[in-house]
């Protein structure tokens, strides 16, 4: 029997949740207009507190490819790396949320959730943070220059490291000729990485069950294809030739879900990797030197979160505010 294909008012009303979990995530966090040196002094207070708990603080963090909103995202991880480590500004570089995902089919559990308020907790603590939305949540595409809950929203940016360094910072999927010439195609692979990563979630409940660590099957098996082996290389350097011909000494990029750190033709290809397969991050230190994290190395797939009594309190307190 041949599927149902949505009516648009199925897709509308899935839309209308989209938009209503967003505003319930936002409505809490009105702090857009703080004073600079009530943000400043937020800033040294929560340094302190993190320095007291011997909390790794870097200059910066990189962040790409969370897929909020579909089941191969590692909603706990996230929270585990969020809640472990600071820095002075945020980059959100794309595919945040997976619009694509949702609007198939709704799925959003609170992990998912408090990831979000975790993010938005850090810029009301101090943090600057810049979000430049990918081809999954290009619906935030709509919003260049504006604010949402203190997180700039850009279509790109340029971020100077402490040793002065100029990096362009893009999503990096206006350089993926299937997005851009074949966007059917890219659902279809799409669906066919969903797959994938299916695989890849019950194959790590096995290995856990057997007392193994986690181990991304999907990537490997993505690293083991001739053409997504070839396709990964065109990708960095187009985006490294693209930096390039802006000026800038190197490029911070995410969308291939494959992190990575390497001079092409002079230019520092950086990618972030993402938080479905690899769960890595790029941070940079003070000396401005940049670094891949790999939390799944650190924290145990699976691994339940505490919720922080002071955060828990924290969150009460501004839902009874924005009541």
């Amino acid at each position: 029997m041949a599927a149902r294909a949505p009516s648009d008012a199925e897709h509308v009303g899935r839309a209308a949740r989209l938009r209503l979990a967003l505003a319930s995530a936002l409505s809490s966090h009105r702090h857009e207009n703080l004073a600079k040196g009530s943000r400043v002094a937020c800033r040294r207070d929560f340094t302190r507190r993190a320095l007291a708990r011997k909390t790794p603080r870097y200059r910066t963090v990189f962040l790409s490819d969370l897929h909020l909103g579909s089941r191969g995202c590692q909603a706990e991880l996230m929270l585990d790396f969020l809640r472990n480590n600071e820095a002075d500004t945020y980059f959100l570089v794309g595919d945040i949320i997976d619009g694509w995902r949702l609007r198939g089919g709704w799925y959003w559990p609170q992990a998912h959730n408090d990831v979000v308020q975790k993010l938005l907790r850090k810029v009301r603590r101090g943090a600057h943070m810049i979000f430049v939305p990918g081809n999954h949540d290009e619906f935030a595409r709509q919003f260049f220059g504006l604010s949402f809950g203190g997180i700039e929203i850009r279509r790109n940016a340029v971020h100077v490291t402490a040793d002065g360094r100029r990096f362009w910072v893009t999503h990096g999927d206006e350089f993926d000729v299937v997005v851009r010439h074949a966007k059917w195609l890219a659902f279809f692979g799409d669906w066919a990485y969903d797959a994938a990563v299916f695989i890849n979630t019950h194959f790590n409940r096995i290995r856990r069950l057997l007392g193994f660590g986690y181990w991304s099957f999907s990537a490997w098996a993505k690293l083991k294809v001739k053409n997504a082996v070839n396709f990964i290389g065109a990708f960095e350097r187009e985006l490294a030739a693209e930096a390039k011909k802006r000026g800038a000494n190197g490029v911070i990029c995410g969308h291939i879900h494959h992190a990575a750190i390497r001079e092409i033709d002079g230019v520092t290809y950086v990618n972030t990797g993402d938080f479905v397969e690899s769960c890595s991050a790029v941070v940079e230190h003070d000396d401005g030197a940049l670094e891949i994290v790999y939390w799944s190395k650190m924290a145990p797939r699976g691994q339940q979160v505490e919720v922080d009594d002071n955060e828990a309190a924290e969150d009460e307190a501004g839902a009874k505010a924005a009541a």
